[in-house]
């Protein structure tokens, strides 16, 4: 490992030892985060006119630039030799300092079209003076500079460089999104970035690195599909089943009950979500045996649900007596490696009751499929879940191509 790309008290020792000297730093930087703001501090080196003025780097203030996680791919052309030089021109540039880098990891394809040549996959550690756009667009430069052509999704290119993580900043822009939306499942950007990076924190996730690869290697090859009435739930599970292969768990509603309970939710409430309750954990007991270790599992329900329904369904003081129960079978159930939230709008939800027609559900109104709706995101989003894709759109092909892929990439 060159001296690049040491540890991160290294680097600072180094820049410490470079002004005892009375030399300039080799990197110099603009901007750094102090207290949390992003500040551009600049000051002339006294005594040393031959230097001009300098940006002052964090040693002397104790200011720490930020730590970023870098994924590297390529499947197409001379892939060490191309990911190598990428690594070069990032060590290269004045505002970067690179701290760790991992080994190559030759990996599948996932996703997009058949037939594509194998990967080679590596990530790296950096801290940088650059702020999230511009070390982005700073990647897409090296990436076009290395023949990178975006022609097709997910299709074979020469170089790929993904921002992953900017410490623990969250963005959502058109252009850029922080933490990387799907390095939480990518078994791929998993391996290479926990040998670098493995104590940094996914910041919506909150688990380190390293326990989101664990999560992969010890949970059950299981995808819980979830979201509010009509959202499309079973129809995305038995495409799954279908595609990966997979078991397929599906609910089984007594129909008779529902409609009694749209009725008289008040009244029928308690009894038709402590059935929903015990039925989901009757499928989902961790103890049976057709949790096998090499074949798919995919439900149509989340056991988590319940406690969703159950607040949106029961009166107040119901729910403390209900979720009692809830925790006392949470530990009993098999826990999903993937969990999928389609979380369609209410008016879209209630199209899709009036569109399929059952006649239980036809006292549903838009407020009520909202309250299920927010009740359900809202579960979905507590922390200790793991990985959640979350799907708000109803386009159903992009849904199960993301879907489908996601999985995939988890093994």
């Amino acid at each position: 490992m060159s001296k690049a790309l040491g540890s991160a008290n290294a680097g600072s020792d180094r820049r410490r030892r470079t002004v005892a000297a009375g030399t300039a730093p080799p990197k110099l930087s603009s901007f750094y985060t102090l207290h949390g703001k992003q500040c551009d501090i600049l000051f002339g080196w006294k005594g040393l006119s031959q230097f001009k003025p300098l940006t002052l780097w964090p040693p002397f203030l104790g200011a720490k630039m930020p730590a970023c996680l870098i994924g590297l791919g390529s499947n197409q052309g001379s892939r060490r030799e191309i990911l190598e030089a990428a690594v070069a021109r990032l060590a290269e540039h004045p505002r970067i300092e690179l701290l760790a880098r991992g080994t190559w990891h030759e990996t599948s394809a996932i996703g997009g079209p058949a037939g594509q040549p194998r990967f080679l996959n590596g990530a790296l550690k950096l801290e940088t003076s650059l702020a999230p756009r511009e070390l982005f667009e700073c990647l897409r430069q090296i990436e076009i500079q290395l023949g990178r052509r975006r022609e097709e999704r997910w299709g074979p290119r020469t170089i790929d460089l993904d921002l992953l993580l900017y410490d623990e900043q969250v963005l959502d822009t058109p252009a850029l999104t922080l933490p990387h939306p799907r390095m939480a499942w990518r078994r791929f950007v998993l391996e290479p970035a926990a040998e670098v990076a493995g104590e940094m924190v996914h910041p919506t996730i909150r688990w380190s690195i390293a326990r989101l690869l664990e999560h992969l290697n010890t949970s059950p090859p299981y995808v819980a599909v979830t979201g509010g009435i009509a959202s499309g739930k079973s129809h995305l599970a038995e495409r799954l089943a279908s595609a990966l292969p997979a078991r397929p768990i599906e609910e089984r509603p007594d129909w008779t009950r529902l409609e009694s309970f749209y009725v008289d939710p008040a009244g029928h409430g308690w009894e038709t979500e402590l059935e929903f309750l015990d039925q989901r954990a009757g499928l989902l007991r961790s103890d049976a045996p057709e949790w096998a270790a090499d074949r798919w599992t995919v439900s149509d329900f989340w056991f988590d649900q319940s406690a969703a329904f159950a607040r949106a369904w029961l009166p107040e003081e119901r729910i403390d007596d209900y979720m009692e129960r809830f925790e006392r079978l949470r530990p009993t159930v098999a826990g999903p490696r993937l969990i999928v939230l389609l979380d369609a709008p209410a008016e879209e939800l209630l199209d899709h009751v009036r569109g399929r027609g059952r006649s239980c559900e036809r006292r549903l109104t838009v407020e009520q499929l909202e309250r299920i709706r927010r009740e359900v995101a809202e579960q979905a989003g507590r922390p200790g879940l793991g990985p959640v894709l979350r799907f708000r759109s109803d386009d159903q092909e992009a849904i199960f191509a993301e879907v489908l892929a996601a999985a995939r990439g988890t093994e």
